[in-house]
């Protein structure tokens, strides 16, 4: 057990002189990768500002045409991607059209189906009311014929029903008809 707390202590003693000692190698590293961080976030900005046309003057001819080259390479990459996106918007909007053109097509076909189906049940329908009339549904009363008294007009009394039909007596001589 002895042995195990030995080996322990000289370990972590040796991992601590190893650590204090990379230390200040570590602090000028990090000097170094701040230096050339902050020098690269300068470069970042100036070219930020070159690029919005600012701080032109301190460019040469030579960075000028270099500058140019790049703002003509950065606006034909976003013409490209601009005209893509619009493409892709009008194959779209040419789908939703042409599915549009279906529904309508098909919605004018059932619109022209169910008319040609009310014209038929609108021709029956004038049918039946020529078909209800008295005059069809009913032999049409003879005249009434009175044996030794007077002839009479037709007398006939008009009954309503529950469908506002006519109803008629089916035989229009009264009884007084018969006397003699």
């Amino acid at each position: 057990m002895e042995k195990i707390l030995e080996r322990y202590e000289r370990y972590s003693y040796a991992e601590r002189q190893l650590v204090n000692a990379a230390e200040p190698e570590t602090q000028a590293n990090w000097s170094i990768e701040y230096n050339r961080l902050k020098a690269k976030v300068e470069l970042l900005q100036r070219n930020h500002r070159h690029y919005m046309g600012e701080d032109l003057d301190s460019l040469s001819l030579k960075e000028l045409q270099n500058l140019e080259q790049q703002l003509d390479t950065a606006l034909k990459h976003i013409r490209s991607r601009k005209n893509q996106l619009m493409y892709e918007s009008i194959s779209e909007l040419q789908k939703k059209e042409r599915a549009m053109q279906e529904q309508n097509s098909v919605l004018a076909k059932q619109i022209k189906e169910r008319e040609k189906a009310v014209v038929p049940q609108s021709q029956w329908g004038q049918q039946d009311h020529g078909l209800n009339t008295s005059s069809f549904l009913l032999p049409q009363p003879h005249p009434c014929l009175n044996i030794g008294g007077t002839y009479q007009e037709e007398a006939t009394e008009v009954r309503r029903n529950e469908l506002d039909l006519t109803l008629e007596p089916i035989y229009s001589c009264h009884l007084g008809c018969f006397a003699t």
